[in-house]
This record gives structure tokens, sequence and C-alpha cells, in this order.
């Protein structure tokens, strides 16, 4: 059994951080559906262009980032996500570096959110390889340095004053559970369908030789109901929910 099943809570805003387009609706979808149903301002931040999600080496970077970036503005539509910011960083090239962590830092300022849902930053060796992927790590690392202290600290990267972004304390963060996970979000059936016909919306992910019409929505239906099992409830998401206070 879980240690405890907690409900969203309340949160004015909050802002998703992931590495690429479709990363938001796989890892938060359902969670994403529910705060906005309640009536929380989400917004997300995706850090790559996404130019390394296809198949086909003949397709021009500049096309594949363009069709990602259609479908990441669709899939948000759905969800009633406020804005998506593209940071627009090389898919596949991500380090924590000082500029990942600046541009993310950027992006709290300027939406100040009271929740921030973004990866895990460290690597399972018992879940699937693709959950795991160096971006997704990265950006996992980069988002909490930003959280903790970049955003907060008045002396980190001073050009935001500048800019008229001022210090912010994120309330929580809110990371893929895995091994570790303490804070299950239940979702309703209507809530599982909205995320998958989010999911939907990256088509360009799923032709692809191998992905079976129908596979993506079994798939994520599976994982949601394992992880209502750990919850004692039919589906749910599953994270590992830090205090930032």
């Amino acid at each position: 059994m879980a240690e405890e099943v907690r409900a969203n809570g309340t949160f004015a805003r909050a802002l998703v951080v992931g590495a690429h387009p479709d990363d938001p609706e796989f890892g938060f979808g359902g969670t994403v559906a529910k705060l906005t149903s309640e009536g929380t301002e989400v917004v997300y931040v995706v850090c790559t262009d996404g130019c390394q999600g296809g198949e086909d080496p003949a397709v021009p970077d500049a096309t594949l980032s363009a069709t990602r970036y259609a479908e990441q503005r669709a899939a948000a539509e759905v969800l009633g996500v406020k804005e998506v910011v593209f940071l627009g960083f090389r898919d596949g090239s991500l380090a924590p570096t000082l500029e990942l962590r600046r541009a993310i830092t950027r992006e709290i300022r300027r939406w100040r959110p009271d929740l921030v849902l973004t990866h895990a930053p460290v690597r399972s060796l018992d879940g699937a390889i693709g959950a795991f992927h160096p971006d997704h790590l990265a950006v996992g690392e980069a988002t909490l340095s930003a959280v903790y202290p970049d955003a907060r600290n008045p002396r980190a990267f001073r050009e935001l004053l500048a800019e008229g972004l001022q210090p912010h304390r994120v309330r929580e963060v809110w990371m893929p559970g895995f091994d570790h996970a303490d804070h299950f979000v239940a979702l309703s059936p209507e809530l599982v369908e909205r995320k998958i016909e989010a999911i939907r919306c990256h088509q360009s992910q799923f032709d692809k030789p191998g992905v079976e019409p129908g596979a993506p929505a079994t798939w994520v239906r599976e994982r949601l109901r394992k992880a209502g099992e750990k919850a004692g409830v039919e589906y749910a998401e599953a994270f590992k929910r830090l205090e930032t206070a």
C-alpha cells in the first residue's frame, strides 16, 4: 500500500517542465487535466525542439520540430493548459548546465507557480528505459536546481532582475514516482480518456514501425491501473512529492 493518498490540494498556478513535446502528456496528463478542471492555471515549458523524435533521417530537423510543436499545442489545448513555452534547446543534447538552469529559472519567475511538475533526475534500473532518456534526467536536475536555489535567490542570475523577474518560491515539486512514489493523484475514467486524447495528438510519435494502432492507449491505461492499485483506486498517476519550503 502507498504511504498516503493525497488530494491535489489548492494550487493557483502550476508549471510543467518537460524535456520533449509529448512528455507533459505521458508523464502528467491526467493530473494536468484534473488541475485545470479545478481552476489551476497550468503552463508548459518544453525544453527541447523535439527534432530527434522521428525514424526518417531524410526529414529536416526544422520540419519535424514544427510538427511536434503543433502537436504539443494541440495536446495542451485538450487538457486546458494556458500556454506552452518552447525553450528550443536541441533534442538529445541536454545537460543540466547553467544555461538550462537560467532558462527554467526565468520561466519559474515569470509564471510564479505554486507547483512544479517535472522529470525525476535519477535513473531506475527497474523501469522502462524510455522513461529515463538523458534529456529527462538533465531536465529533472536542472529544474530542481532552478526551484532551489536559483528561482528564490536574488543573487542568482541577476540579469533576470533587470528583466523585471523577481525571486519566487515554489511550494511543491512532483516527479514521476517510479521506485519512490509517495503521492498519488486519483483519476476518474473521464480524466484517463482526456489524457489519452491528448497523447493521440502526438501522431508523429506513433507513425513508426512496430507501433500498433491503439497500443499507446492500452499501455497508458495499464500503467495508470497499476499506480491505482498501489493507491487503492481504479486509476492514478504516481509521484514523488517534495515540499520546498
